[in-house]
């Protein structure tokens, strides 16, 4: 419930203003608010963000904005909208004239962790996994401008050392059948499945490909839960949730299948976001947190659809 406010209060909103010029920028940063997302089934999840929010100052004589309407237009929109294309528009217009001529732009970061749910590899059980996510949106000359950034992370598996492993297990495999005794499937077998036919292990560890898109606006939904999908895809070896046995050896069979470096991944990661029709721009990074080396390997890329 509003209350109109008290006339005998003091607003110094209205002095002059000493060394006047107009502002880029000018709002709050850090709002605790929460939101409304798309759970990627077809609900929605209300979760806790953290928002920025702020418009241009654009007349030099208006010593500032009117902070408290920012505020109260923001919680009540959100309250309202869902965070889709429309959405947004309607919070960043709302936010212009909220401000009575003070503004012409506005600008939106909303930083939040999105949960959804995965399955194991094989057993059937599920878990929840998080994922990093920022949505940025600026409304410039009536023109809305979106960006989504979020992290996945994977397991890498070096293919150097997966062929040097290789060759320490051949090597191991020729000393302890150089005489000659009499081989089969079954002795081979056994001999791979003992602790002596594994000689060495190639290095792996959890891996994280940080993106950012620039999206183009013709879209109705933000297309975060179906980018998180085709990266994980094409990355082929997801962080997993819920496991059993069954699901772990899967899990090692598929690092098996796709070793990588950090190049690989980053050629992986651009070859979705290149291919996607609602991408204008992509930036993404790569990091292999190295078990072997004390830093990091990383790897960059960036493009532009058409």
């Amino acid at each position: 419930m509003s209350s109109a406010p008290r006339p005998d209060l003091p607003d110094v909103a209205h002095q002059s203003v000493p060394l006047a010029r107009p502002l880029d920028w000018v709002g709050m940063d850090n709002i605790a608010l929460p939101v409304r997302i798309s759970d990627g089934a077809g609900g929605q999840l209300q979760v806790a963000a953290s928002i920025d929010l702020a418009v241009n100052l654009g007349r030099a004589d208006a010593r500032g904005i009117h902070m408290s309407r920012l505020y109260l237009q923001l919680q009540e929109g959100l309250a309202r909208e869902a965070i889709t294309p429309a959405g947004l528009r309607h919070l960043l217009q709302d936010s212009v004239e909220s401000q009575q001529g003070l503004a012409t732009q506005a600008r939106l970061r909303i930083r939040y962790e999105a949960l959804l749910q995965r399955r194991a590899l094989q057993s059937g059980f599920s878990g929840w996994k998080r994922y990093p996510v920022e949505i940025e949106a600026t409304l410039h000359e009536g023109h809305l401008h979106l960006a989504l950034g979020f992290e996945v992370e994977y397991s890498s598996t070096c293919p150097a050392s997966a062929a040097l492993s290789r060759q320490a297990n051949a090597e191991r495999f020729a000393d302890d059948f150089a005489a000659a005794r009499p081989l089969s499937v079954g002795v081979v077998r056994d001999w791979l499945a003992s602790e002596r036919g594994m000689a060495a292990t190639p290095h792996a560890q959890r891996s994280r490909a940080q993106v950012r898109v620039e999206l183009k606006p013709q879209f109705d939904e933000l297309p975060l839960v179906a980018l998180i999908d085709a990266l994980e895809a094409a990355l082929a070896t997801p962080v997993q949730t819920a496991v059993k046995r069954e699901d772990e050896q899967a899990f090692a069979r598929l690092n098996a299948e796709n070793l990588m470096f950090c190049e690989d991944a980053a050629r992986r990661v651009a070859s979705v976001l290149a291919g996607d029709p609602r991408v204008e721009r992509y930036d993404a990074t790569v990091s292999h947190f190295e078990s072997l080396h004390p830093h990091d390997a990383v790897a960059r890329v960036s493009g532009t659809n058409p």
